[in-house]
């Protein structure tokens, strides 16, 4: 069980960085452009701080995943990933939007962006982690 949590927070970990790049990177770059008075200059970003707690939130999923839900399948994984992204866009998406004056279009983006996150793990912790 060890050795498959520790695969699957390696494979989520890598796919989430690719999904997080494809998503901030390339489809909102544009929206964080011109909205640039609200984030810190790519020079002062703390890059390596969002590695550490990208990981750590992915070891979190998995724990998660692997302690509380008994029948691991990729089903179970999918519908796991699919609560959590829901709960998680929300939070993301909207409740930074009830303080912060992002558009709405970057709270709905993040939100989707969220659950397709959360998703996409899902099931690739429903796949590696098996009871």
């Amino acid at each position: 069980m060890v050795k498959r949590g520790i695969l699957a927070v390696i494979a989520v970990f890598i796919v989430w960085s690719i999904l997080d790049f494809i998503i901030h990177g390339v489809l909102l770059q544009p929206t964080y452009e011109a909205t640039a008075e609200l984030w810190r200059p790519m020079q002062q970003m703390k890059m390596s701080i969002m590695y550490v707690v990208t990981l750590l939130f992915i070891v979190c999923f998995v724990a998660i995943y692997g302690f509380l839900i008994t029948n691991k399948s990729v089903l179970s994984g999918a519908t796991f990933g699919v609560l959590f992204g829901l709960a998680m866009g929300i939070s993301m998406g909207f409740g930074s939007y009830s303080y912060m004056p992002i558009p709405l279009t970057l709270a709905w983006s993040w939100f989707f962006g969220s659950v397709v996150q959360a998703t996409i793990a899902g099931v690739i912790v429903g796949t590696v982690v098996k009871s």
